[in-house]
């Protein structure tokens, strides 16, 4: 579970930065704000799994 965990935070990570790679270069800042906001999320999400890890062993 934990790896599934991972690799959904990495999967928004990537899926973020690129919504806000594209925000930017149409110039939607709704677009680039969400894609932020995604790209957080992930990381969070990544930072929390590994968090867990830790304690596991």
């Amino acid at each position: 579970m934990s790896g599934e965990q991972k690799a959904k935070g990495k999967m928004e990570e990537a899926t973020g930065k690129a919504k806000e790679t594209v925000g930017r270069a149409v110039g939607n800042e709704r677009m680039t704000a969400e894609g932020q906001a995604k790209k957080s999320k992930g990381a969070a999400r990544q930072a929390k799994e590994k968090t867990k890890d830790i304690f596991k062993h």
